[in-house]
């Protein structure tokens, strides 16, 4: 059998796919060993006990001056800037994807504009948008739905506008308005599209995040690690990054898991 034909079963996906990492992990520990056998002071590659002991402050540990678990009050300041921003530029992005999508008139229109500025890295925004809306919560929240909306807009417009031709028709023909092609027509099968379009999109917003974080903030998971970095605590950093990480795929687990229930027409269910 050919391998493009061999589909592994479902446990076997799950031990091939934590191959790789367990790889990783082992080979991290054997290159941090030998770099603490030649410098037990290093601090570029840290073993897991110094890692260890570096997070149980963080964790478990008060902070004196706000009284506060510093790693959990890094994680929810995140994930409420992240989770609005990421709800603002969804909602945004499905409003005007829809319009864009299902009217040629508002296509040919905005649509110039809209990939004008999705063409526009949003990094260089920041600077306008500290000076413009402050260092506070709305200008981090901004460079999210700036960097994420556009592209998420022109996705969900170009699936719109792609739908087949014959059921815009028949719901013409049916007496259906623009207004109700929308949301009886287009509506439902761009859903399952703007989970996707969402998917892709966590990676950018946590990049964003991240970055304006770093900047200007007093708390937040990309504010602590550009915090310790003066210091070298890579027995810091390492753990934040990682946590990072499994957020995200956290995340996008719950948006396909999301999808599958929600939408199993648009999986392939039943094939």
């Amino acid at each position: 059998m050919r391998w493009v034909n061999r589909h592994p079963r479902q446990g076997n996906r799950i031990l091939l796919g934590a191959l790789p990492i367990l790889l990783l992990l082992l080979l991290y520990l054997v290159l941090a060993a030998q770099r603490h056998a030649e410098n037990p002071m290093d601090k570029i590659l840290p073993l897991p006990g110094s890692m260890r002991d570096a997070m149980a402050a963080l964790l478990f540990q008060a902070d004196q001056l706000t009284g506060q678990f510093v790693f959990w009050a890094d994680t929810v300041a995140s994930l409420q800037r992240l989770g609005i921003g990421l709800g603002i530029a969804t909602l945004t992005a499905l409003v005007a994807g829809l319009v864009l999508g299902v009217l040629p008139p508002a296509r040919a229109t905005f649509g110039p504009l809209v990939t004008a500025i999705a063409v526009i890295p949003p990094i260089a925004l920041l600077p306008i948008l500290f000076i413009a809306l402050g260092l506070g919560e709305t200008a981090k929240v901004a460079l999210i739905v700036i960097g994420i909306a556009p592209v998420m807009m022109r996705d969900i417009a170009a699936h719109v506008s792609d739908l087949p031709r014959e059921q815009i028709v028949k719901a013409q023909t049916l007496g259906a308005s623009s207004w109700q092609i929308m949301i009886r027509v287009a509506l439902p099968q761009a859903m399952p599209r703007l989970l996707h379009a969402m998917r892709l999109a966590l990676g950018p917003a946590w990049v964003f995040l991240i970055s304006a974080e770093a900047i200007a903030s007093d708390v937040g998971l990309g504010y602590r690690i550009f915090l310790v970095r003066r210091y070298l605590s890579m027995d810091v950093i390492i753990p934040y990054v990682a946590w990072i990480a499994i957020l995200a795929i956290l995340m996008d687990g719950a948006l396909t898991l999301a999808s599958r229930r929600a939408f199993p027409w648009a999986h392939g269910a039943g094939r």
